[in-house]
């Protein structure tokens, strides 16, 4: 099952490497990592979303998170209310006969058109992932995509 959970830590160097480290020595995977500072520079705001069999593998990550030094709070998001969402650039194949097929299709998503260009059209897409999931498959189908980029997942309770 995937989890998705944020830590609160210090901003300092080697902290990321010491979270993704603890996660890499145990074989745990993460398949999604988002970093950023918060209102506070010397803090940082890091998601992750980790697969875990069940709740005991859970609970393990996070008491070795908090054995960390440079943590200040662990939240799971698994069980709680929260609205998470990750952010896509996509590269497609696109001309000026397609607008009217790709701006219907966009306007069902939180979606935007950021450059075009030639026979391309670079997208900007935020939401959940399933929902992104669809969508990068229809727009594959219909225009084909060259190039992808993702943010990774990011919550708030």
């Amino acid at each position: 099952m995937r989890h998705t959970i944020s830590v609160l830590v210090e901003n300092k160097p080697g902290v990321l490497a010491r979270v993704a480290g603890l996660f890499s020595a145990r074989g745990y995977n993460i398949s999604s990592l988002a970093v950023s500072e918060t209102l506070d520079p010397t803090v940082s705001y890091i998601t992750m979303v980790i697969e875990a069999k069940d709740e005991k593998v859970l609970e393990q990550i996070k008491k070795q998170l908090n054995k960390l030094i440079d943590i200040i709070t662990i939240t799971d998001f698994t069980k709680k209310e929260h609205v998470d969402r990750e952010l896509i650039l996509v590269k497609i194949n696109y001309s000026s006969k397609s607008k009217a097929k790709l701006d219907s299709l966009l306007d069902k998503q939180v979606s935007k058109i950021i450059y075009s260009k030639g026979d391309s059209a670079i997208i900007e897409v935020v939401g959940e992932q399933e929902p992104l999931k669809q969508l990068l498959v229809i727009l594959n189908e219909q225009f084909g995509i060259k190039e992808l980029v993702r943010s990774g997942r990011i919550a708030m309770g």
